[in-house]
């Protein structure tokens, strides 16, 4: 008998940690949430994945692929726990990390603070050199000052060094000569060329991009040495990391990439939503993901998340592909605090893992969103994670009274209430982020809940927006360790070569696409990708002649021939024409060239988490206390085991779906119902107004004040 095989997905996040082990082919799912270990997140993974093949009736070794997201990076750059990093650069040019650019949040405000330099002054270093883009003869690197420049770094005790001479995607021979004397005279000394990051022009964003990288890599490359030792001491494959553009990387393109590891936790959440709405028939979808300590939400349209090629994380510019999530400090462990002007206000402090929120009992005395849905009887009184955890609902009760309700003048269910609101006021800004604000009506998308909280939210999240569908995957807290599993091997390649289109015709884009396209196919042989197995996808930078930034079109993967080109400035027009409402006829220049590879990985089935079918009576497991706002206090609502609930019957709100990793609650005039490939679908039946104590909830219990009128958080 053929040993059986198995694919496994690990997402650390800042609360728990996350495990999904799918069996193929059949997609039976095992999945496991423990508490994080933040000192050395390789440990809860080391303690989860033994627990895990033990419930599947697994052994490591027959573990085939192991998936794992990481907020390692991020941890690094928030916390400013980053390495000690030195920058050799272009003489006159070792301030620019300070000079920045002119544009800023706020126009007006010149005291605005801004993030300090990831490297200090004393360390940027500028050496004579100079690469001309046109004009005279290069100018070599002075060695005998960079040797001077090294010995310094040695003394101060750096531990990585980034270079970035001016125009190094045009010609990174200098650069090159200058990582390769750093390697050699600092061997322990992680060091990173521009060219070798970002080959892109604009100096300033490809300087940030490359000290960023550098600065995370010694932090990111330690933990990925000990991930790897844990897996090969539990007998599992090495791991894939999962990336900001949500593909993954071996462990050696992970570690020296650091950069690309930045936006990984929120990617695989993306991915995994992505894939799942997919096959659902949802395309358009808005992906809202609620964990401990913040909230992650992106939209995505024809199945196909938004990526950007630049983003600004914690005031830096970096310069990377990465899925366009937008991230706010809000979810279930965030904190509740009420000001001296009597205004509440929630997040982005976070009770974290430890001690997390007072209902946990250990030792947190902070009010917490988790502490809100507990007194509102959301969240079950007794446990979560199956059992697993106990709850503490008199430290949560005495936690919002002292610290909201006593400030605020409120009862303590209205406290909660406004606890409650104002977070929701502040997921809704996050959602119009990335919908409104981009010419995107998110009445026309799905909302996707999954993280811990995020089911628990949705329902009135959705119906503030006026979105008419709300779904819940069949593990919305584990869906980020899902998304894992159905990441494709995947890097980015550019090249900044900026020519009217006119004169480069189709044989200068061919040659260029060959220069790009050949460190592509260094890489696929470097990763052992065999050729039918590999997918390359194009795209070029475009934009006006006199314009100052691009949009990218994406281009066919076949080589250009001259009757191409009317159909490429075509592209380019409409694509200009949806962002900016109009596409004039003028000369086009082509900037930057991309090529995207892929090792396609195949998606493992995965088993529905609902029942086939039966009484929805089955599924209920008794009735609480739960308070409505819209219904003025608490009513008798009933409470359901979201694994055996049967697929394709209504089930009217209120109600609780309980399940191991996550609660989702129905709000009064919503409808859920179980697909046949185990999701939860919620839709509006009713204006809340008209929802009286009706769907299959219970009697009114009592009356409170409408909790409107209290002071908040604009």
């Amino acid at each position: 008998m053929a040993p059986e095989r198995y694919v496994l997905g690990v997402d650390v996040g800042g609360t728990f940690t996350d495990f999904a082990l799918v069996r193929l082919p059949d997609g039976r799912t095992w999945f496991l949430k423990t508490p994080s270990t933040p000192d050395d997140p390789s440990r809860a993974i080391a303690a989860g994945v033994p627990e895990l093949l033990d419930r599947a009736a697994a052994s490591a070794g027959d573990v085939r692929y192991f998936g794992h997201g990481t907020t390692v990076a991020t941890n690094a750059l928030i916390t400013g726990d980053t390495a000690v990093t030195g920058l050799i650069t272009t003489e006159g040019f070792r301030d620019i990390l300070e000079i920045r650019r002119q544009r800023q949040p706020h126009n007006y405000d010149i005291r605005m603070p801004k993030p300090p330099p990831l490297v200090a002054r004393h360390l940027r270093h500028g050496i004579e050199e100079r690469t001309y883009l046109l004009g005279p003869s290069d100018v070599p690197p002075d060695l005998e000052a960079l040797y001077g420049i090294l010995d310094d770094f040695r003394r101060e005790g750096v531990e990585a060094v980034a270079v970035c001479f001016l125009h190094s995607y045009h010609n990174p021979a200098h650069e090159a000569a200058v990582a390769a004397a750093v390697r050699e005279h600092l061997p322990g000394a992680f060091t990173c060329a521009s060219h070798e990051v970002v080959a892109e022009f604009r100096e300033y964003e490809r300087t940030t991009t490359t000290v960023l990288n550098a600065s995370l890599g010694p932090v990111v490359s330690r933990y990925l040495e000990r991930l790897g030792e844990r897996s090969r001491t539990l007998g599992v494959v090495d791991p894939k990391i999962l990336q900001s553009h949500g593909g993954v990387a071996s462990l050696r393109d992970a570690g020296a990439m650091a950069g690309r590891c930045l936006m990984s936790g929120p990617a695989a959440g993306v991915t995994g939503a992505g894939f799942l709405a997919g096959r659902a028939g949802c395309p358009d979808v808005i992906t809202f993901d609620v964990g401990g300590t913040s909230t992650d939400v992106c939209l995505i349209e024809g199945n196909r998340p938004l990526v950007a090629k630049e983003r600004e994380v914690r005031g830096h510019p970096v310069r990377l592909p990465m899925v366009d999530v937008h991230s706010v400090g809000a979810g279930g462990g965030s904190i509740a605090r009420v000001d001296t002007g009597g205004f509440v206000h929630v997040g982005p402090r976070s009770a974290g893992a430890a001690p997390g929120p007072a209902c946990y009992g250990l030792g947190g005395a902070e009010p917490t969103v988790t502490d809100a849905n507990v007194v509102l009887g959301r969240l079950s009184g007794e446990s979560l994670l199956g059992g697993r955890m106990s709850l503490r609902p008199d430290l949560a009760h005495r936690a919002i009274a002292e610290k909201v309700a006593a400030p605020m003048g409120l009862g303590v269910e209205e406290a909660a209430e406004a606890v409650l609101t104002i977070l929701n006021e502040n997921l809704v800004q996050a959602i119009r982020v990335i919908s409104v604000e981009k010419g995107f009506d998110p009445r026309r998308f799905t909302l996707v809940a999954f993280g811990g909280a995020g089911p628990l939210l949705a329902s009135a999240l959705a119906r503030e927006l006026g979105m008419t569908r709300v779904m819940v995957p069949p593990g919305p807290g584990l869906l980020c360790a899902l998304g894992l599993l159905v990441a494709d091997v995947r890097s980015d390649f550019s090249l900044t070569r900026i020519a009217d289109l006119e004169a480069t015709g189709a044989a200068g884009i061919n040659a260029t696409f060959t220069e790009v396209g050949g460190r592509a196919l260094e890489w696929f042989d470097r990763e052992g990708v065999e050729p039918g197995e590999r997918t390359v996808q194009r795209a070029i930078d475009m934009r006006y002649v006199g314009q100052s930034h691009e949009i990218t079109v994406a281009v066919q993967e076949r080589e250009f021939a001259d009757h191409d080109l009317s159909a490429l400035v075509d592209a380019f027009r409409r694509e200009h024409e949806r962002v900016y409402g109009y596409a004039p006829d003028a000369p086009v220049q082509l900037v930057t060239f991309r090529v995207t590879a892929l090792a396609r990985v195949t998606a493992p089935p995965v088993a529905g988490a609902a029942g086939t079918g039966g009484d929805l009576r089955a599924a209920e497991r008794g009735r609480r206390r739960v308070h409505f706002a819209e219904l003025g206090g608490f009513v008798d609502c009933p409470i359901y085991a979201r694994e055996v609930l049967p697929r394709g019957a209504d089930l009217e709100g209120p109600a609780i779906l309980e399940q191991m990793d996550s609660t989702t609650v129905v709000l009064p005039g919503q409808v859920a119902r179980s697909d046949e490939q185990g999701n939860l679908n919620l839709t509006v039946a009713s204006a809340p107004h008209e929802a009286g104590s009706g769907g299959s909830g219970g009697s009114h219990e009592g009356a409170g004040r409408d909790g409107g009128s209290m002071s908040k958080d604009s």
